[in-house]
């Protein structure tokens, strides 16, 4: 006679199974891939679980970077098609990017050769570095040559390259070789999008080579990027955060977030 089958075991997760914290993780991803973002109220009911038990699996989510915290509940990561223009990027944030740049400026010192990434958070940065003698910039970014045009004691150089009309910046491969003859001490690195499972991306593929060539060529590599961009995604890759010496973003990073990156033992400031 056959043993008697372990409906148990078989049983698909319902509301009188209960099922093992893995398994709920799983189906909360499941359901905000259809549904973009949940509440904590929504997923307490779905489960039967407490408060407690939703933020710990959130947390847990966003440590992974499968998911991300937002006020109530949790979302998706999102994806990046397009990247605003230099005059809308401008407008937006300047607190948090002026912070960023002050501790930014605790890894400058006097004589260094530094790359500045095209982007309105790098450009914060360009009055620290006058403030120090013998300085060079290496940079794309036509807005952080213009703010130094008139400062004599930086030598600049600029990367050359296919103009990026909307970012004011080059990219491409001409912009790239110039990089490759260039070696710079610390390499601040933006960011249209970043979070723990994809590192930093980019839905421009002209711009990903010369990124990764800027970070090869740094002694020490520095991810400067609001956390409002945390938690999205472009098409191309350009660089994992474990490829990033440092990382500056602003206090409003999650919890869980920080406590992943920094497992990740990549040194994390919060402005």
């Amino acid at each position: 006679m056959s043993a008697p089958e372990d409906t148990a075991s078989n049983a698909a997760p319902n509301a009188s199974t209960p099922i093992i914290p893995a398994q709920r993780r799983e189906q909360i991803l499941r359901q905000l891939r259809k549904q973009q973002v949940l509440s904590v109220h929504q997923i307490m009911e779905m489960f039967d679980c407490s408060h407690m038990t939703v933020r710990r699996d959130i947390a847990l989510l966003e440590q992974e970077g499968r998911a991300y915290s937002v006020t109530g509940g949790v979302r998706i990561a999102s994806q990046v098609h397009s990247e605003p223009s230099h005059q809308s990027k401008a407008v937006v944030e300047q607190a948090q990017k002026e912070a960023m740049a002050k501790l930014a400026s605790s890894l400058l010192h006097a004589d260094m050769t530094v790359y500045l990434d095209a982007g309105t958070s790098t450009l914060e940065i360009v009055p620290y570095i006058t403030a120090l003698t013998g300085m060079t910039v290496v940079t794309n970014d036509f807005g952080i040559v213009e703010a130094l045009a008139d400062v004599l004691h930086v030598d600049v150089i600029h990367t050359g390259g296919l103009l990026d009309h909307p970012n004011r910046s080059c990219v491409g491969g001409l912009a790239a070789s110039t990089l490759r003859q260039i070696a710079t001490d610390v390499a601040f690195m933006s960011t249209s999008s970043w979070d723990l499972q994809r590192g930093t991306t980019t839905p421009s593929p002209l711009k990903v080579e010369v990124k990764q060539v800027a970070m090869q060529a740094a002694s020490q590599t520095v991810l400067v990027a609001t956390s409002s961009k945390y938690g999205t995604f472009g098409m191309y890759k350009i660089a994992a955060l474990a490829q990033f010496d440092v990382i500056i973003t602003d206090a409003a990073l999650a919890e869980a977030a920080a406590d992943g990156i920094r497992k990740q033992g990549v040194e994390l400031m919060l402005a």
